[in-house]
């Protein structure tokens, strides 16, 4: 009879945790969510901030739909927002037809979101001008602030929408670099410059577009590359499973002759990202300062999951 009340107090107790465990999981959840709205909506504000308040002012069509919106806005009787948010719509719809919900609900939100914010601005200061009165300096800030807005969603698995989706397309279908994909479709935007403006107002938008676009290139894209680090040590097997053990990645293991002695080596092979390239050298240095180490920048990968029955494609 003991036994039995002890099993059912167990279950009893069981469940409880159960049911509290469940509520945490969700707290936890909402709290994420909430985070990772605010940290979107302010990123997408730093972007429409620096769109209107630079980029509006100085005219330039800089890698961006907004740049572009900026151009139409003369054209069309419609507010450089409202344009933004009608292309940015058009752009969405287009990207779940050719590469599917890869963007999901976070550009969604973030492509929303700019022109509303830009409207905002719109409303609130109606007469604004410029903070610099000089067209190069606000193309300057413009780059330096949305760099920083777009590093940020970028690091979110988010876009502001717009010329990402024209990359991310560009990249799926004609495997271009997102950097370059990005380059090429913000001096097309560019060049519609010259519909309304002068030649001077041209090169500042292509030249902020290249500037804009080696940025991003460099500081976000590049945080993303892999590197293939080949090895050549008599401590194959001690850096062989710090690989497989400790960085959890995989290796290959090739037969190589020194053509100076003729000797036998084991090469390793690893394909690793910036974090595990730091910890794997590191481990290098500490169990043979005097191996041979050469490293590949990799840009691109398909191979077959050990886990997973798809193949995978990473760029």
């Amino acid at each position: 009879m003991g036994f039995i009340i002890i099993e059912s107090d167990g279950k009893r107790v069981f469940h409880y945790f159960l049911v509290w465990l469940k509520k945490e999981l969700t707290v936890m959840k909402k709290i994420a969510l909430i985070k990772e709205i605010i940290i979107l909506t302010l990123a997408t504000a730093m972007i429409s901030a620096s769109v209107f308040f630079f980029l509006m002012p100085s005219h330039a069509s800089v890698s961006s739909i907004a740049g572009l919106a900026i151009v139409l806005a003369n054209f069309i009787p419609l507010s450089v927002s409202a344009i933004t948010l009608i292309i940015n719509v058009f752009l969405l719809i287009l990207g779940f037809i050719t590469c599917g919900p890869e963007f999901g609900y976070k550009t969604v939100y973030t492509a929303m979101l700019m022109p509303v914010i830009i409207g905002v601005f719109e409303k609130a200061f109606p007469d604004f001008t410029s903070f610099t009165g000089d067209a190069t300096l606000d193309v300057i800030c413009y780059i330096f602030f949305v760099s920083i807005g777009i590093s940020i969603l970028f690091n979110r698995n988010a876009s502001s929408g717009g010329i990402d989706i024209i990359a991310k397309i560009l990249n799926k279908y004609l495997r271009i670099d997102l950097g370059k994909a990005m380059s090429i479709a913000g001096l097309c935007v560019a060049a519609s410059s010259l519909l309304a403006y002068d030649t001077k107002t041209l090169i500042l938008s292509i030249l902020g577009t290249y500037f804009n676009g080696v940025i991003i290139d460099h500081f976000i894209f590049d945080q993303k590359l892999k590197r293939r680090v080949c090895i050549v040590s008599p401590f194959e097997k001690e850096i062989r499973e710090f690989i497989l053990n400790e960085l959890h990645s995989g290796a290959t293991i090739y037969k190589a002759i020194g053509a100076y002695r003729m000797q036998a080596h084991n090469e390793i092979i690893t394909i690793v990202d910036k974090s595990e390239y730091q910890k794997l050298m590191a481990f290098v240095d500490k169990v043979d300062p005097n191996a041979f180490v050469t490293v590949y920048k990799v840009s691109e990968m398909q191979y077959m999951s050990k886990t997973l029955p798809e193949r995978i494609f990473e760029n």
